[in-house]
């Protein structure tokens, strides 16, 4: 008589908002070094070559710099944020995200700020009522994961990833 085992692997569930919340906090106090540091560097090179970037042109080459560094995480698994909350990001399979999916995710993810930016301009509004309006904005955007069956977040949906608990070795929930 043959004898068939089935493996029974489970689901790859969302960690708590909390946590995730929690480690979005953490990453973006881990950017303002990485910010700072391209910063630093694409400054200095304007210098060095007698043509400081305008303001836009530095801009857009930190949002490049913070696409590298995503990207480059990412499709390792975890940024430095994520292995601290034991959280991980894999595609909706549960394999590692490829660098097209994870700058997909990055560029997806400006969703939690474009839209409260994009209103600062034309109507010029004060810095506090743009601190209230933008963090308004993620904890709507936070709290919408809790309406995803998988309670993933809606940038992650559209990007075809996922953020799943990581035990403490970086791995994937066991199987």
């Amino acid at each position: 008589m043959q004898s068939t085992t089935t493996t029974i692997h489970p689901p790859l569930l969302a960690p708590s908002l909390r946590r995730r919340m929690a480690c979005w906090l953490y990453e973006s106090l881990l950017l303002f070094g990485v910010v700072f540091v391209g910063g630093l560097v694409l400054g200095a090179a304007g210098v060095l070559f007698g043509a400081p970037l305008a303001p836009r042109a530095l801009q857009a080459m930190l949002f490049v710099v913070l696409g590298m560094y995503f990207a480059w995480f990412w499709s390792k698994g975890q940024t430095l944020a994520m292995k601290t909350w034991h959280i991980q990001v894999v595609d909706k399979h549960g394999r590692p995200l490829t660098r097209i999916r994870a700058l997909a995710r990055y560029a997806l993810a400006w969703l939690w700020l474009l839209p409260p930016l994009a209103v600062v301009t034309p109507f010029h509004l004060p810095m506090a009522e743009v601190a209230v309006l933008t963090l308004g904005w993620i904890a709507v955007w936070a709290v919408l994961s809790r309406f995803h069956p998988q309670r993933q977040f809606l940038h992650d949906v559209l990007a075809g990833t996922r953020l799943i608990h990581a035990n403490a070795h970086g791995n994937t929930q066991p199987n």
